[in-house]
């Protein structure tokens, strides 16, 4: 079911859309958290930051707990959001550095020092 909301609509099988639209019409909760979910996707493929403050509006109107708590979240940092939403500039490829440096020095914890640190971060592809 996950999978099935987390997709793209137009990437699902023709069983899959039916057992999912089933499951929506059963249940009111889960078809407005389908609707959240694929409107913020649509944000975050498309760009389209500027729609951030109607989407927390929306969710905020729906009684779903779980989006409220990511809301809140949201609204703490909103303007980064928004930037990281629209922008066109990823710090992706640097966190990807950090979390393999982290990986790194979590998998010999306790062995070496900085020393055989820095030879693995140089040597890792």
């Amino acid at each position: 079911m996950t999978r099935w909301i987390l997709s793209r609509p137009e990437s699902l099988t023709e069983i899959e859309q039916l057992r999912l639209k089933a499951a929506l019409v059963n249940c009111p909760e889960l078809d407005a958290l389908v609707g959240h979910v694929r409107s913020f996707a649509q944000m975050l493929t498309e760009r389209q930051g500027e729609r951030l403050p109607q989407w927390l509006d929306a969710v905020r109107r729906d009684d779903l707990p779980s989006l409220h708590t990511l809301a809140a979240g949201i609204d703490r940092d909103r303007d980064a959001v928004i930037a990281g939403l629209t922008l066109p500039w990823s710090s992706g490829v640097v966190e990807g550095h950090v979390n393999r440096i982290k990986m790194l020095k979590r998998q010999m914890f306790g062995r070496a020092g900085f020393a055989l640190l820095r030879k693995r971060v140089l040597l890792a592809n």
